[in-house]
């Protein structure tokens, strides 16, 4: 589900919600099963996708696309996930634009969601219980991405159906993460995040996310058996640390930590931080935020907690596990200052009018939030690795991965003192 496993490479939203943890029962993801027909990954769009994905850009973009003949349309898959359902659609150089059309356009579909409880001998009432999930996140989703965009938070949306969506297609790259540290992009990284837990946004305002998800994966880690002799050892070593217990121990800290309840972005990784090309060198407005699978009211300490968290994990790393967990790259105070000064300033617009003293209690009581609620960071990604770690055909280390996270845990922990 977390987006970023998949040897650095990120897959869509949508995509990502191929596998459903439900409170009973573990799903395995649809590509381990043969009998899937969803699962097939031709290496180019078959005729009948090519000639629905002519159909929408035509009715659903303006200019040049009214014209465009089909023998002229182009169509490329630019993403994998987990049934190559993303496409990029563009105009021939030979087509003159007409207006302010786009010349690029991103083709989403959905079918890996609304064909997911496709595994073999799942019980009927399940397969549509995971059915009717997916579709109601795809919905969330998708009204998610509509505002995002409207408010110029995120890609331009240009065109929505029942079977996926068009997008803007934003020329970019995404973040290394040792770029997180560089104070120009971190100080706009927190100025993103600031306007995205200012907005309003029509969805359940209780913070039930967090720890209503911890729950779930707690109750299947719970239940899980490994057969692997690597997996086993590790298995027990992290059944060792009485995770139950842990959990309700950090419940209790978190309830005594003040924290604003806003709507949250949840995974604020570098993988989900796009530079814009031709922005590199301008002081402001050069990056993007994308990828709101996880987004959801919550605790304002969890989303910034999650994003210092991250300064530390490199998902690029080519050989096994996959991943380097690097602990001194936790941002120091003196990097969170800054980054907490940028995130004030633009959340509050009174900040910089008070007293430099009372600047710098506001901060200082944001350190003890945000470095509190990383623990749940920490908690949450392990939780969520070790179910990976069973269910998963993604070829990455999540069981090492599982155990990084709650040693960062214990260490973080013991240097809070609590």
């Amino acid at each position: 589900m977390k987006t970023k496993f998949i040897n650095g490479v990120s897959s869509s939203p949508s995509m990502s919600l191929g596998l459903l943890v439900s409170e009973n029962e573990l799903h395995v993801q649809p590509d381990t099963e043969p009998e899937c027909k969803d699962i097939i990954r031709p290496d180019e769009p078959d005729q009948q996708t090519k000639r629905k994905a002519y159909l929408w850009c035509k009715e659903f973009l303006h200019g040049a696309w009214k014209t465009l003949n089909e023998e002229d349309f182009q169509i490329s898959i630019i993403r994998g996930g987990l049934s190559n359902m993303l496409f990029l659609c563009a105009l021939p150089e030979s087509q003159e634009s007409i207006g302010d059309e786009p010349r690029n356009v991103l083709l989403r579909l959905y079918g890996a969601i609304l064909q997911m409880s496709c595994n073999k001998g799942e019980p009927r009432q399940s397969n549509k219980e995971n059915q009717f999930q997916g579709t109601e996140a795809m919905v969330l989703e998708s009204v998610m991405f509509a505002i995002l965009a409207e408010r110029e938070l995120g890609p331009k949306l240009y065109g929505i159906f029942p079977q996926g969506r068009l997008e803007q297609f934003v020329p970019s790259r995404k973040l290394d993460t040792n770029e997180l540290s560089i104070p120009s992009l971190s100080a706009e990284i927190a100025e993103k995040m600031a306007r995205f837990h200012g907005m309003r946004m029509p969805f359940n305002k209780e913070p039930k996310w967090l720890f209503g998800t911890m729950d779930k994966y707690l109750n299947q880690v719970l239940r899980i058996t490994f057969t692997r002799e690597s997996h086993v050892r590790k298995f027990s070593r992290l059944l060792s640390f009485n995770l139950p217990q842990e959990m309700e121990r950090l419940k209790s800290l978190l309830e005594a930590t003040a924290s604003p309840v806003v709507f949250c972005h949840n995974d604020c990784q570098e993988g989900n931080v796009l530079l814009l090309n031709g922005r590199e060198d301008s002081d402001r407005q050069k990056l993007m935020l994308i990828d709101f699978e996880y987004s959801s009211y919550n605790y304002r300490g969890f989303d910034i907690g999650n994003h210092f968290c991250e300064w530390m994990y490199d998902y690029t790393y080519e050989k096994f596990p996959f991943f380097k967990a690097t602990s001194k790259n936790y941002p120091t105070k003196a990097q969170q200052l800054h980054f907490i000064s940028s995130y004030l300033s633009e959340y509050d617009n009174g900040f910089v009018n008070v007293s430099d003293e009372d600047q710098m209690k506001l901060k200082e009581d944001m350190l003890v939030e945000v470095n509190r609620f990383a623990l749940a960071s920490h908690f949450f990604w392990g939780l969520w690795s070790i179910v990976q770690a069973r269910i998963s055909a993604i070829e990455f280390g999540y069981m090492e991965y599982a155990v990084a996270r709650f040693e960062a845990y214990f260490e973080q922990k013991k240097k809070l003192g609590v």
